[in-house]
This record gives C-alpha cells, sequence and structure tokens, in this order.
C-alpha cells in the first residue's frame, strides 16, 4: 500500500494506493458500501480512482481511516473474506486500542458452521474470553446482551465435542419468569420451560444441521435443561455452559458449580443488568465474583457496550440505559431511599 499526505481547505488529504485490484474490490465493497461505512462513522469523504483511494478529513480521522484499511486489507490477503460488520468492528477496535492485531482477532477461528460461516471474535474482549475458555476449567463471562457470551461458549462446546475433546455438551439456564407465570402456559413440565431454553436451541442450530443436532440431542449427547434438573449429577468428560446466571439464586450457583466432575470445562454467562429475580433475592452471579477471586482455574471476563455485535441500534440502547441507570442511583441530599456512594462505587466496579 503507498500513501501521499495532501492539504485541502484547512482539511487533510491522504491518497492510499493498493497492488491487488481484485482484493480493493472487496475491500471497498460492493458499490463502495464499505467505505461509506467508514465515511459516515469517522465524518471524512472517499473518493475511488482504480485502485487508489483518496481521503479527505480532520487528520486524526484520516490516521484512523488509514489503519483500519491497512488492516481490513491484510485480513484478505490472509484469506479472510470481510463484511460490512467486520469493518465497522475493525474501526471501534482500533479506536479504541491502537496497538491490537486484527488479524490476531479475526482470524481466530473457533468454528465453522454447517452453512460455513465462520465464527470468530469481534472484539479485544471477545478473544480473551476465548483464550480463557481455552485455557481455564471455569470461566465467568459477564457483560451485557449482545456481546457474544453465550453463542461464543457454545462455538467453543460444539468445536470441542466435534474435536473429541470432550464427550457430552450441556446447555442449561434458570427457568425464571420475567413477569409471565409458568402456570398460564399450556402442556406438561417439559412444555412450560421449553421456551426459556428455546435461544439455547437457538443459537445450537445455528451452528450444526438441523438434523444431526436433533440426533445428538437424542441420544443425550447434547443436553438442553432447565438448572433444576441439574441437582444431584456429576458432569465428567462435558462441556456445560450455565446461561442467564443473573437469575441463580446463591444456592442455586453454589449448586451448579459444584457439579463439575473430571474433564469437565464450565462456562457461565449473564447480565447482571437483567435480573429477573423476585424481589429481596440476591443473584449468585453477582455474589461469586467476590466468592471465587483467587481460585486458580477460575477465570472472569467482562464484556462492554463496546463489544455489542448485533444491529449497531443495540450498543445505543445499551449506553442509553447505563445513562438512565447512573442519573435514578445518583445520590441526592435530602432524598430518603437514595443509593450510598459505596453501593453505587461496588455496582460500577462490577460492571
Amino acid at each position: 500500500m503507498k500513501k501521499n499526505s495532501l492539504a485541502s481547505r484547512g482539511n487533510s488529504q491522504r491518497k492510499l494506493a493498493f497492488a491487488d485490484n481484485e482484493l480493493v474490490q472487496t475491500l471497498f465493497g460492493q458499490q463502495c458500501q464499505h467505505l461509506r461505512i467508514i465515511d459516515r462513522l469517522l465524518h471524512i469523504k472517499s473518493n475511488v480512482r482504480g485502485n487508489e483511494i483518496i481521503l479527505e478529513g480532520p487528520e486524526p480521522a484520516l490516521e484512523l481511516a488509514e489503519r483500519t484499511l491497512a488492516e481490513l486489507y491484510g485480513l484478505l490477503q490472509a484469506g479472510y473474506p470481510i463484511t460490512g460488520q467486520d469493518v465497522q468492528y475493525a474501526l471501534r477496535i482500533i479506536r479504541e486500542t491502537p496497538d491490537t492485531d486484527l488479524k490476531a482477532i479475526f482470524l481466530d477461528t473457533v468454528y465453522i458452521t454447517a452453512l460455513k460461516r465462520r465464527i470468530t471474535p469481534k472484539s479485544l474482549n471477545q478473544k480473551l474470553y476465548l483464550q480463557a475458555i481455552r485455557t481455564f476449567d471455569m470461566v465467568f463471562g459477564i457483560g451485557p446482551a449482545g456481546t457474544g457470551k453465550t453463542y461464543l461458549a457454545m462455538a467453543m462446546a460444539v468445536a470441542a465435542l466435534i474435536n473429541h475433546e470432550c464427550n457430552r455438551i450441556v446447555l442449561t439456564r434458570p427457568a425464571v419468569e420475567a413477569g409471565e407465570k409458568l402456570g398460564f402456559l399450556p402442556g406438561d413440565l417439559f412444555e412450560k420451560v421449553n421456551p426459556y431454553l428455546r435461544p439455547l436451541y437457538d443459537a445450537l442450530h445455528d451452528m450444526m444441521d438441523f438434523d444431526k443436532a436433533s440426533q445428538l440431542i437424542q441420544r443425550g449427547v447434547i443436553e438442553v435443561a432447565p438448572l433444576a434438573f441439574m441437582r444431584g449429577r456429576t458432569l465428567n468428560n462435558a462441556f456445560v455452559i450455565l446461561d442467564e446466571a443473573q437469575n441463580t439464586t446463591s444456592e442455586q450457583m453454589m449448586m451448579f458449580l459444584t457439579r463439575l466432575g473430571f474433564g469437565s470445562k464450565a462456562v457461565i454467562t449473564g447480565d447482571i443488568t437483567q435480573i429477573d429475580l423476585p424481589a429481596g433475592t440476591s443473584s449468585g452471579l453477582k455474589e461469586v465474583r467476590d466468592i471465587l477471586t483467587g481460585i486458580e482455574g477460575i477465570s472472569f471476563v467482562f464484556f462492554n457496550k463496546n463489544d455489542v455485535v448485533r444491529h449497531p441500534l443495540v450498543q445505543d440502547i445499551i449506553l442509553a440505559y447505563e445513562r438512565h441507570q447512573q442519573q435514578k442511583h445518583r445520590p441526592s441530599s435530602g432524598r430518603a431511599g437514595g443509593t450510598s456512594r459505596d453501593d453505587h462505587a461496588r455496582e460500577e466496579n462490577f460492571r
């Protein structure tokens, strides 16, 4: 890649040139849609001339755009098929951690789905999460919705099963009512709790052929069950995922953590901002960090709004709710029932 710096009307200009004409078409995107994403997010202008591009805008934005394009071009050279979402993720990563090597993140393929889609981390925290799962026997992934906590854990579990690193996968969730009563649902116990387990089935079927997944479930190689069904069991040679762990009580959390048997790995995921337990009931996930700190073989990975890999609006929604909660819990002089400074500090530190 060649570059030149020019000056124009108070803004800076940079001309970048890429050697491979075929790769540059993918880099720019169909009808230059990838460049339009960079223009919109960095408030710059880009003009394409063959395999060259002229960028115009404030110098810091041009530095970021140039670095992003260079890193994405390197990914294409390595055989990674970038998408519009990848452009957004790459820009976010480089903006937050300029020294990060995108190849170390995007080329860390966890699993290739039945539809030949690569599952890879899309943020630095997701990369650290995968490293923790590979290294430790018990990993807690804590953070807001849409950060890939459960999905990446599921991909790691399926890959471990395919590679004969475990004999079975156990997926579980607490069947906690979020404003709706189980008794009002039709059917037997299984039919009542099945809707609470549906997100786990959805993630599983996104990675495996439906018939193959169904056969493995029927044979008991993959088990999807409510948390209550884990009591009294010992899970050996298994990859175990506890999802929505913020809705476990202290007793349920201890019960689950002590199910782990020889040759097993456990991943516990949850979002402490979305607790559906009855008022006055402590969340086992909120307590567990203090209880298990310092135990060898256990790792905690914390996600934030910058790790969201869903629709871009999800990140904005999470940020808006965070601001609302901060205003809601801000101490006010002479106001009864206000959150203490110590309580607020603990909440912020836990995030």
